[in-house]
């Protein structure tokens, strides 16, 4: 019987086309370079990862720099394994391997799915997927990172798809399942649900990692690692989503702090009073809480981390995490306000690094994991950090109302864009005068689905080829949004909506 390593060995190197290896490089090594080669990675470099540049009167991470960070702490984690002890390492090796150079990878690629203008970006092209073109599985930035790897990038051996080994293509299944099959599941507690299905499956998957289109596909990269349990990562891909969650935590902090928009004042005046008040505020009930008070958002993030958590969420565990992040980020780097000097500079750097180094050294592997976990997760005491951390950023920053005002104009772009090209591709006289990058994916995407009621056809009750033709529309439709800049979704918008004036400029590269 073929060990779990050796599953790995081999299987997790093989493409579904096979290629000669020409330069006798490793797969892994030749998969990491087609993804940072892609043009996709870098249209990342383009693309908002919580505030634009341009309103942040600072530098600021975008999706590029994200990713490259995201890919050196996951990097540092699966080397840092390779030093555990034997049984920790004969377990690795039983559930598949902890490639560094997979789970670098797999981070590269991590955001390659995600549309312009940030996550409210995402939330509308995936409401307007589902309510104007009548896709039943809609967009989700994780789902599109698998599709772009699949289907939409290319590669010499295959104009569909980038031919990746199977171990990259499962280390990128965050959530390796797709958003239609819970729905005919029956009511089930959240805690007892993986994590980012939702509170209610009924109504399909809240954060899936395929649509409909690529199942086939995500089963078969899984199957190299039978001894992963159904809707588990791969390890490589839990590697990758705490790296992902680190430099979230962390580096964004750095962000906002540089920005001006973390201020000493709030923060402390939340944090403190939480501490001082924490047993005053567990006697309130929930209408009783008003996050205009200070230490009420926090104590309701923390019954909300108790109810869908309770198999690691521990009052004193949560309480020395805020106790912590008090110390060392509000009374340590928000004391004093960032300035530009080399002081400040050498302050956020000393901050950022050595909060880096402790949460991505603070791993624990586990045989049997609990279900809203991963074999390879964060120690307790690091994971109620990360959560205090998250809060920060949640409460202070994508709360603000100003940034909120900004996101709403953009979501309005998002469905303009969709709302435009699909009244341009239904219209009879003018159809064929569409860019002929969405005209070339409307006819890919439907042999896709085609393919796909051939293969399921439980999937298309009483679908004639008109309704194969109609989603295949609207999928390449979805592509195509996703697939812009900030800037390019913006310029586009003008044009389709007949407000610009830079005809040629703005409609260069259709």
């Amino acid at each position: 019987m073929e060990t779990r390593a050796q599953t790995h060995q081999t299987g997790g190197r093989d493409r579904a086309i096979v290629e000669r290896n020409r330069t006798g490089e490793d797969e892994f090594r030749i998969d990491i370079e087609r993804i940072r080669f892609s043009p996709y990675f870098s249209r990342l470099s383009s693309v908002t990862q919580v505030i634009p540049q341009a309103g942040s009167g600072t530098l600021v991470h975008n999706r590029l720099t994200h990713s490259l960070k995201v890919s050196a702490v996951a990097r540092s984690i699966a080397i840092s394994l390779r030093r555990s002890d034997e049984p920790t390492r004969r377990l690795i090796s039983d559930l598949g391997g902890c490639d560094p150079v997979v789970v670098q990878a797999a981070a590269a690629a991590h955001d390659l799915g995600h549309p312009p203008f940030g996550h409210l970006g995402e939330q509308e092209l995936d409401r307007v997927a589902r309510d104007t073109l009548g896709l039943p599985d809609g967009f989700e930035g994780n789902a599109q990172t698998f599709r772009i790897l699949t289907a939409l990038d290319s590669c010499d051996a295959t104009p569909r798809g980038m031919n990746l080994t199977r171990a990259v293509r499962a280390a990128v299944l965050k959530y390796p399942w797709t958003r239609n099959e819970w729905r005919s599941q029956g009511p089930v507690a959240p805690e007892l649900l993986p994590r980012g299905v939702g509170a209610n499956p009924a109504a399909g998957a809240m954060k899936y990692s395929a649509y409909d289109i690529e199942a086939e596909e995500m089963n078969d990269v899984l199957s190299v690692f039978p001894g992963i349990g159904k809707y588990q990562q791969t390890l490589e891909s839990s590697v990758m989503d705490i790296a992902d969650d680190i430099a979230y935590a962390v580096h964004d902090l750095d962000d906002f702090y540089r920005a001006g928009i973390l201020q000493y004042t709030s923060v402390s005046a939340e944090l403190r009073a939480w501490l001082d008040s924490s047993v005053r505020f567990q006697a309130l009930k929930a209408p009783e809480l008003d996050q205009r008070q200070p230490g009420h958002a926090l104590e309701i993030t923390w019954r909300h981390v108790l109810a869908k958590d309770p198999w690691i969420a521990n009052p004193e565990a949560f309480r020395a995490s805020v106790q912590r992040v008090g110390h060392d980020l509000v009374d340590g780097l928000l004391a004093v306000p960032y300035d530009g000097g080399l002081q400040a500079d050498r302050a956020v750097t000393a901050f950022t690094r050595r909060w880096i180094d402790r949460l991505q050294e603070s791993i624990t592997v586990e045989r049997t994991p609990n279900v809203r976990s991963g074999h390879i997760r964060l120690s307790d005491e690091a994971w109620h950090d990360v959560v205090v951390l998250k809060f920060v950023h949640a409460r202070f920053v994508l709360d603000r109302s100003d940034l909120a005002v900004y996101q709403r104009g953009q979501t309005r772009i998002i469905r303009s864009l969709a709302e435009g090209f699909n009244t341009w591709l239904n219209d009879p006289e003018d159809a064929g005068r569409a860019p002929r990058r969405l005209l070339d994916s409307v006819e890919a995407t439907t042999e896709e689905y085609r393919q796909l009621r051939e293969s399921t056809p439980e999937l298309f009750s009483q679908s004639g080829p008109h309704e194969i033709q109609r989603l295949g529309q609207a999928r390449a439709i979805v592509d195509y949004i996703a697939s812009f800049t900030d800037a390019q979704a913006v310029s586009l918008n003008s044009l389709l909506t007949g407000t610009s004036d830079n005809l040629w400029e703005a409609g260069r590269g259709l």
